[in-house]
């Protein structure tokens, strides 16, 4: 099962690629069209500071962009991290994992933000071109 090593590569992107595309869907609408105000005015409801919605919006739209071509993909994962989890505690807690408006999406979006931190882009990133700065290796490098 060793030559599924080569394939991690492969397998960073299709996480990266995932959570980018996820993410830009759910900030799409906050960004754009009229939702950032209704944003703001959902976030301030939640007892959480108004401000707060202009960088769970933008982690999740360009967020989502720059993880599909793997810039900054720890930073931005660490975002995305601590943006599930505010929305776990907040709004999807109380339906339980598998309830109508449950947790069991922003958990599965937390897990892989969670494993980009550790993991890095990998090699299919730009984070890899411009020298590894944030991007990582699922493999330790060899002295």
């Amino acid at each position: 099962m060793r030559f599924l090593d080569r394939l991690q590569p492969l397998a960073l992107l299709a996480l990266r690629l995932i959570l980018g595309v996820v993410m830009i869907g759910h900030g799409y609408g906050k960004v754009f069209h009229g939702g950032l105000a209704q944003h703001v005015q959902r976030v301030s409801s939640l007892g959480l500071p108004g401000w707060w919605a202009y960088l769970s919006a933008f982690t999740e739209f360009f967020g989502g962009m720059l993880l599909i071509v793997g810039l900054l993909t720890r930073l931005v994962s660490l975002a995305m991290l601590i943006d599930m989890f505010v929305a776990i505690w907040k709004i999807h807690w109380k339906n339980g994992m598998f309830g109508k408006g449950g947790y069991e999406l922003t958990l599965t979006l937390a897990t892989i933000a969670f494993a980009l931190i550790f993991l890095g882009a990998g090699p299919i990133a730009i984070d890899a071109i411009r020298g590894g700065r944030g991007g990582g290796s699922a493999r330790p490098k060899k002295a």
